[in-house]
């Protein structure tokens, strides 16, 4: 069972996303919370695994409530669901070390998807975020490639233009004829071979290494 706390201070957005999940065998809504600091009042002892955080909430935001959670409670996984689709925000929450980063917009399926993705250790950005973090870059290619091209696989280097194009894993599986789990494996070997840790770093070196133009 995943364990899940929402916070969002619109009341008909927390219901919607109850009643969203309330059918789901393995995702039980431990707790809805308004702002900020009901999040950390509800979390101690709570046993909670996934956190859907929204951003622009009273007392405390969505910011400062994933920053001190981070530091408190390291083991809560956190995941951002807002309206707010700025390049800036997204890459300092996925710097910052968000799990997810998601519109409100999401699809039914696809959030499902992702709060199980998530606590089962892995992340999920959606197409739509991985976009915005590519638009307008101007990331200079290198000169010379990496050296650590060479480590990687051919489907592997598949995966990073598809991310880096802004697809998600989803999208990438139907692409590629496999499993979303399978390019979930395949993300986790890229990651641990270019020793890097989200998807910013990614799209990077995409770019660097001319996998994208």
């Amino acid at each position: 069972m995943i364990n899940v706390i929402l916070a969002d201070d619109h009341q008909l957005i927390l219901d919607g996303i109850t009643k969203l999940l309330e059918g789901e065998a393995e995702i039980n809504i431990l707790a809805t919370c308004k702002n900020g600091e009901e999040v950390l009042e509800r979390i101690p002892g709570s046993d909670v695994d996934v956190l859907l955080l929204d951003l622009d909430m009273p007392k405390m935001n969505g910011l400062q409530c994933a920053e001190t959670v981070q530091k408190q409670f390291p083991d809560v996984l956190i995941a951002i669901l807002t309206m707010h689709q700025e390049k800036s925000l997204i890459q300092k929450f996925i710097e910052f070390g968000v799990k997810g980063y998601f519109l409100k917009t999401i699809p039914k399926d696809e959030l499902i998807y992702a709060i199980k993705t998530i606590a089962k250790g892995g992340e999920h950005f959606p197409s739509d975020v991985t976009r915005a973090l590519v638009q307008k870059e101007t990331i200079e290619p290198m000169v010379n490639q990496s050296p650590l091209l060479a480590e990687l696989t051919e489907r592997e280097i598949e995966i990073i233009k598809s991310v880096a194009k802004g697809f998600s894993n989803k999208e990438i599986a139907e692409i590629l004829f496999i499993s979303p789990r399978t390019v979930d494996t395949h993300r986790t070997n890229i990651m641990r071979k270019l020793d890097m840790h989200n998807v910013v770093e990614l799209v990077r070196f995409a770019f660097h290494n001319k996998l994208i133009s």
